[in-house]
């Protein structure tokens, strides 16, 4: 999991579109964060030192990752979508690296028009245009080839994804009938899902967990997942030997409603990584309901930070605090004396709203609390609140468009697995 700095670094297009505009939202607080944090990492980088700038920092097959690039995405996502570590950046880099090989391999390269597009779309979800967030982006420190060769490696492992697996992937109208079913305005389903939390604070408690990772999933039995979530996760639902809270289905955040909808019962979806930690999910049941379940459209929620994490210190006083509150708004009070970056309270597109809290928020109702979360290396414990939760209204219905949803969901889950065997069989020489 991210530290503490980090989530409050954390901010949408739309905010990086008040400084364009000169508004000056809560939001803004969470940009010059983002700011200090590139500054901070970019501040470690002496005189004696900037000339290595260029020297790897992973060999990749026959590609490299320098240590520029590794710092450019850290500014990147602290810019764009949250703070992210220099391990993580540089895990995901040879990720990429391997995407881009791969499809490069088969001839497969995205066209000047392809790349215009999509960074016209990126800007659009801002409502920028796309000189505006090249010009914000230089204005923290990202070059335009970094955000460049980011949407590139993303547009070549799709359309190579698309020309793999697209053949095997087959959606039926039935499948369609039960995507609409799922979200539509008539019935949907109850969700129960088991989880298992692994560490990941470095490259090599990432490796030996994505190992075990695998183990658990080669055995995909509901007796085994509760008893490895007891034995090895870090949540603290393993306690409960990781069931998560039935959910509707349109609460989950975006991978875990693509796992309800593609797995079987019992089986188990592809590592998910939340920074410093990877999850794996079981689908235990769907169980059909009356009542509507769309898909939430945007959440607002709150996020009070404590110190002590889990310690009983920090357990009282949480319990201390959800006795005084019954809505989010009750926060402001109980942190009016204390620091701003103490609160944060935001309404936050399903998208954009990081993985883990999202998964929180997905098992809660407006007003009820959870404090799985922490920051800060566990030194933090997060007071989460769902404020309030909205939902997307649709007048009519694509069926097309319900069709290549589902199809870039299938396509998306064979091209992790088949990610994750590349990357087992590829050459990496950390430096």
């Amino acid at each position: 999991m991210t530290q503490i700095k980090d989530t409050r670094a954390a901010m949408t297009l739309k905010s990086i579109r008040s400084q364009v505009t000169g508004q000056t939202p809560r939001f803004t607080r969470f940009m010059q964060a983002g700011c200090m944090a590139a500054l901070a990492l970019c501040s470690t980088v002496t005189s004696g030192t900037a000339q290595n700038l260029f020297a790897p920092a992973a060999q990749v097959n026959d590609s490299v990752v320098t240590v520029y690039e590794m710092q450019q995405r850290v500014q990147l996502m602290s810019v764009l979508g949250g703070g992210i570590t220099p391990k993580v950046a540089l895990d995901t880099l040879i990720d990429e690296r391997i995407k881009k090989d791969t499809a490069k391999r088969y001839e497969i390269e995205p066209n000047k028009d392809d790349i215009a597009a999509a960074i016209t779309d990126f800007a659009k979800r801002g409502d920028l245009a796309p000189e505006q967030l090249l010009s914000l982006l230089a204005q923290n420190g990202v070059s335009s080839q970094s955000f460049r060769d980011f949407v590139v490696s993303g547009l070549a492992w799709r359309d190579y994804a698309r020309a793999r697996f697209a053949a095997r992937v087959n959606v039926s109208e039935a499948d369609i009938d039960r995507a609409l079913r799922d979200n539509g305005p008539s019935g949907g389903l109850m969700v129960s899902m088991s989880e298992i939390f692994l560490p990941a604070r470095d490259d090599a408690e990432r490796a030996q967990s994505e190992q075990l990772a695998k183990q658990i999933a080669a055995n995909p039995s509901i007796s085994a997942f509760a008893a490895a979530a007891r034995k090895y996760s870090v949540a603290p639902s393993r306690e409960k030997s990781g069931r998560m809270t039935p959910s509707p289905i349109g609460n989950l955040p975006g991978p875990l409603r693509a796992a309800a909808t593609t797995l079987k019962p019992g089986e188990v979806s592809a590592p998910l990584s939340t920074g410093n930690a990877i999850g794996i999910f079981q689908l235990r049941s769907l169980a059909e309901i009356n009542t509507p379940t769309p898909t939430a459209d945007s959440i607002e929620y709150a996020a009070y930070y404590i110190a002590g994490g889990h310690s009983e210190k920090g357990l009282a006083a949480a319990a201390k605090l959800r006795a005084r509150i019954d809505t989010c708004d009750d926060l402001y009070g109980i942190a009016k004396n204390q620091p701003a970056e103490a609160l944060d309270i935001d309404t936050l597109p399903m998208s954009q709203i990081p993985t883990d809290v999202a998964k929180e928020l997905a098992q809660l109702d407006p007003g009820e609390s959870s404090i799985a979360l922490t920051r800060s290396n566990g030194e933090t414990l997060v007071f989460l609140m769902l404020c309030e939760r909205t939902f997307e209204r649709t007048a009519s219905v694509d069926r097309e468009a319900v069709k290549t949803q589902i199809l870039s969901t299938r396509i998306g889950a064979l091209a992790e697995s088949h990610l994750a065997e590349l990357r087992a069989d590829a050459t990496i020489v950390i430096k």
